[in-house]
């Protein structure tokens, strides 16, 4: 596996991510995903969808508003609760994540659940060293509330004040009776939702890997009491199968599930599936057993009833709620990291390759005329003809083996030739990205033939 550094500079030179506000100094922790980025961002969500909602019976998608009633985040508990324990080095004073200072001392560590008691205690009788300086004494360690504050109207005022949210599920919360009203569906039944979150982080950093800007993918499935052991059990199956079937190694990959004393307050199982990153395994994709903590929370506060009343047992209950939840960004570098490799050849040559499932390639196909002046026009004529389809480049600068090796860098999974043969035989070159093999084909048959290559 490349580093992160190399990786850092492969996604800058090739057009994935570039440092945010560059061009006045940049902004710290931000990120704008360039051309190949946001292809890449597109298809993961895209690939998601596909896997979690479109092709299961049970899950329907919302998108709901980045900004909500300050009533919400009160009655979820973000507002009093939704903090991360915030230490200070005596020296530098520089500020830290406890927990996090924790991991990175020991990786056999997990401080979750652990009081601030114990996470100081902990920092004091081990010596960790203060990252920055490495001195090794720490002030108390106190709450710090992760929301982003802003204020609705002309007028900043306390009662004007609202919040970015810091997660998309309360959205699919509030909205649980609307949903089940209108979709006329019956429990067990799921709601998927893609969308912004923004958390004012401690300590962001490894890249994309922890920023305050960030897009979830949740799913909030619900299920009846005494079935949640069960479903929770077949979606975190479910949510590894995604990752090994768009081509992550299992190897990178590791459950770890929490123990009973680990656990939130309202979870009665919890697992995180972990990626081998440069620096270690750690946190990809959380699968939660939250059982009615959400819709009871809200019911309370809202005083509106948010049970479920079943057609054929009449039998009312909150619904119990699993909830897969994972971050784009962390996906976007997961298939990064496992896809990027380079290779040496038989003629002792080396080529970068990009080496995503065909469903996330940025490009599907790029278009390349052999000689620019006899076969750029037909080309084109293809390329408009393929873009209808799938997300096609066109390239006739250099010569055709420095576009194949151009073209393999960024992942792109098929390059279609238009030669001298081509007006002809009516056909093309199609070469393939992983095993360089070429074989020809009809034009007429061009379309048929890359979305069978590229379907997912």
């Amino acid at each position: 596996m490349v580093t992160l550094d190399q990786l850092v500079q492969y996604a800058k030179s090739t057009g994935f991510v570039f440092q945010g506000s560059e061009l006045y100094g940049g902004l710290a922790n931000t990120w704008d995903y360039g051309p190949l980025g946001s292809l890449l961002k597109k298809n993961i969500k895209e690939a998601w969808i596909q896997k979690f909602q479109r092709e299961t019976p049970y899950n329907v998608l919302l998108d709901s508003s980045i900004l909500m009633n300050s009533d919400v985040w009160k009655a979820s508990g973000h507002v009093g609760g939704f903090s991360d324990p915030l230490t200070e080095c005596k020296s530098c004073h520089q500020r830290f994540r406890a927990d996090q200072l924790i991991a990175d001392h020991d990786h056999d560590v997990n401080p979750d659940g652990w009081s601030n008691e114990t996470m100081a205690e902990y920092l004091l009788t081990h010596q960790v060293k203060c990252p920055s300086c490495g001195a090794l004494e720490w002030l108390p360690i106190r709450a710090f509330n992760m929301m982003f504050q802003t204020y609705q109207g002309v007028v900043l005022e306390q009662a004007n004040q609202i919040y970015l949210r810091p997660e998309t599920a309360q959205g699919i919360f509030i909205h649980f009776k609307n949903i089940q009203r209108t979709t006329r569906r019956k429990i067990p039944f799921g709601v998927c939702q893609v969308g912004k979150s923004f958390r004012n982080e401690i300590t962001p950093g490894n890249f994309i890997f922890r920023t305050r800007e960030f897009e979830q993918m949740e799913l909030e499935f619900f299920c009846k009491p005494g079935t949640e052991l069960e479903w929770f059990s077949t979606w975190k199956n479910a949510c590894m199968d995604w990752l090994t079937n768009l081509g992550i190694n299992r190897d990178l990959l590791a459950f770890d599930d929490h123990k009973p004393e680990a656990l939130s307050h309202y979870s009665n199982a919890t697992t995180d599936i972990k990626f081998k990153f440069p620096w270690g395994f750690d946190e990809l994709w959380g699968i939660a057993s939250r059982t009615d903590f959400d819709l009871n929370a809200h019911q309370t506060h809202s005083k509106n009833d948010l049970s479920y009343l079943d057609p054929e047992t009449n039998e009312k209950y909150l619904p119990y709620v699993i909830e897969p939840s994972v971050g784009v960004e962390r996906l976007f570098l997961a298939f990064l990291l496992s896809a990027l490799d380079e290779e040496t050849l038989e003629s002792g040559d080396t080529r970068q390759v990009l080496r995503l499932h065909p469903a996330l390639s940025p490009y599907k196909v790029a278009v390349l005329p052999l000689m620019k002046k006899a076969h750029a026009e037909q080309a084109q004529e293809i390329h408009q003809m393929i873009s209808k389809h799938v997300d096609a480049i066109y390239d006739e600068t250099q010569n055709i083996g420095k576009r194949y090796r151009r073209q393999d860098a960024i992942g792109t999974y098929l390059c279609v030739t238009v030669d001298h043969e081509t007006e002809h035989d009516q056909a093309v070159t199609v070469r393939n990205r992983d095993t360089m093999a070429q074989v020809r084909v009809k034009i007429d048959d061009l379309i048929p033939y890359i979305q069978k290559e590229t379907d997912y």
